[in-house]
C-alpha cells in the first residue's frame, strides 16, 4: 500500500518540481544577459557603477508600470494604452506646475489624469464588455492624440529643481531616487499579490472568472480595480520621465506598452491569467533595461533594438503557452 501511494506521489512531486524550476528561468536568464554582456563589452564600461545605475534610471518608468500590468494580466486582461497615459500625464503634471500649482499640483495632475483613463478603459471593459485588447488599443490612440494637442507637440519644461529632484533626477547619496520610487512599489505590489485577499482574488479571476464569479469574488470590481492600477502606475511614470528629463513630452512612453508586457510575461506571469509574479516582473523588466543598454553600447539603433524586443515577446508568450499545456 505504502508503495503504490508513493508511486502515485511520485509524478506529482516531479511535476511541482519542473514547475518550480520554470518560476526561475527568468533569473537565470538575466544572469546569463548580464554575463554575455559583461564579457563582450568588457572594454566599454558595461559593469562600471554608473553605467548600472544608468540601466537603473532608464528601466524605473518600465517597472512602475509593469507592476500594475502585472495584475491586469494576471486577470486574464492587458493594457495598451500605459505609454500614452505616461506621456498625458507628464505633460499635464508639467503644465500644472508651470501654472503655479507646485509639486502637489504637478502630483495631482499627473496622476489624476492616469487615474481617469484607468477609469475609462476599466467602465468600457467591465460596464459594455469590449475585450480589453481592442478599449486599450482605441485609448491609446485617443491618448496620444489628447498628448500631441493639448501642446500642439511642444515640449512643457519644469524649472522646479525640487520637482525633478523628487521625480526623477535626484540621488540621495549614491542611490537614485527612480530605485527608491521602483523598490518602494514593488514591495507593496508583491504584499498585495501575495499576502492580500485582494491578490488572491486577482488570481482567481484570471485563473477562472466563472468559478471565482460563484465563489463570491467580484470579478467586474477586481477588473476595475486592475485598470484603475495601471492608470494610476502610468501617470506616475508620465512624472518620473518629466522630472527626469526636466520636462513634459509627448513623445514619452512611445513603445513603452511593449516593453512593459514583455517584461511581466518574461517575469512568469502567464498572458492567459491566473498567475502572476511580481518580483518576476521587476528581473524581467531590469533584463529588458539590461539588453536595450548593452544593444546602444554595441551600436544598434532603436529601430533594432524593437525588433529584437518584438521577438523576446513572441519567445516568452510561446514558452508560457508551452508551459500551460504541460
Amino acid at each position: 500500500m505504502q508503495s503504490k501511494v508513493s508511486s502515485i506521489q511520485k509524478p506529482e512531486a516531479l511535476a511541482l518540481k519542473r514547475f518550480e524550476w520554470r518560476n526561475y528561468i527568468v533569473y537565470f536568464a538575466f544572469v546569463g544577459v548580464l554575463i554575455y554582456f559583461s564579457i563582450s563589452l568588457s572594454d566599454d564600461g558595461f559593469l562600471t557603477s554608473g553605467n548600472l545605475l544608468n540601466i537603473v534610471r532608464q528601466t524605473a518608468t518600465i517597472s512602475l508600470m509593469a507592476l500594475a500590468m502585472t495584475f491586469v494580466i494576471s486577470t486574464g486582461e492587458i493594457d495598451l494604452s500605459v505609454g500614452s497615459i505616461a506621456a498625458l500625464s507628464s505633460l499635464v503634471g508639467a503644465l500644472s506646475i508651470q501654472a503655479g500649482y507646485g509639486i502637489i499640483g504637478g502630483l495631482i495632475g499627473g496622476v489624476g489624469t492616469g487615474l481617469v483613463v484607468g477609469l475609462i478603459n476599466g467602465l468600457l471593459v467591465t460596464k459594455v464588455a469590449i475585450p480589453s485588447f481592442l478599449v486599450t488599443l482605441g485609448t491609446m490612440g485617443a491618448v496620444k492624440g489628447a498628448a500631441m494637442w493639448v501642446t500642439d507637440t511642444a515640449p512643457v519644461p519644469i524649472v522646479d529643481a525640487n520637482f525633478n529632484f523628487i521625480f526623477g533626477s535626484g540621488d540621495i547619496g549614491p542611490v537614485p531616487v527612480l530605485l527608491i520610487w521602483t523598490l518602494v512599489f514593488t514591495v507593496i505590489a508583491h504584499i498585495l499579490i501575495r499576502k492580500t485577499s485582494f491578490g488572491r482574488q486577482v488570481l482567481a479571476t484570471g485563473g477562472n472568472e466563472a468559478a471565482a464569479r460563484f465563489s463570491g469574488v467580484k470579478t467586474m470590481k477586481i477588473k476595475m480595480m486592475v485598470f484603475l492600477a495601471t492608470g494610476f502606475m502610468a501617470g506616475l511614470a508620465g512624472l518620473l520621465y518629466a522630472g527626469r528629463m526636466n520636462a513634459g513630452r509627448f513623445s514619452f512612453g512611445e513603445g513603452d506598452e511593449l516593453s512593459v508586457i514583455a517584461a511581466v510575461i518574461l517575469g512568469g506571469t502567464s498572458l492567459f491569467g491566473g498567475v502572476g509574479t511580481i518580483i518576476g516582473t521587476l528581473v524581467g523588466s531590469l533584463m529588458i533595461g539590461t539588453i536595450n543598454n548593452g544593444l546602444i553600447i554595441m551600436g544598434l539603433d532603436v529601430s533594432q533594438q524593437m525588433i529584437i524586443k518584438g521577438i523576446i515577446i513572441i519567445l516568452a508568450v510561446a514558452f508560457g503557452k508551452k508551459a500551460m499545456k504541460r
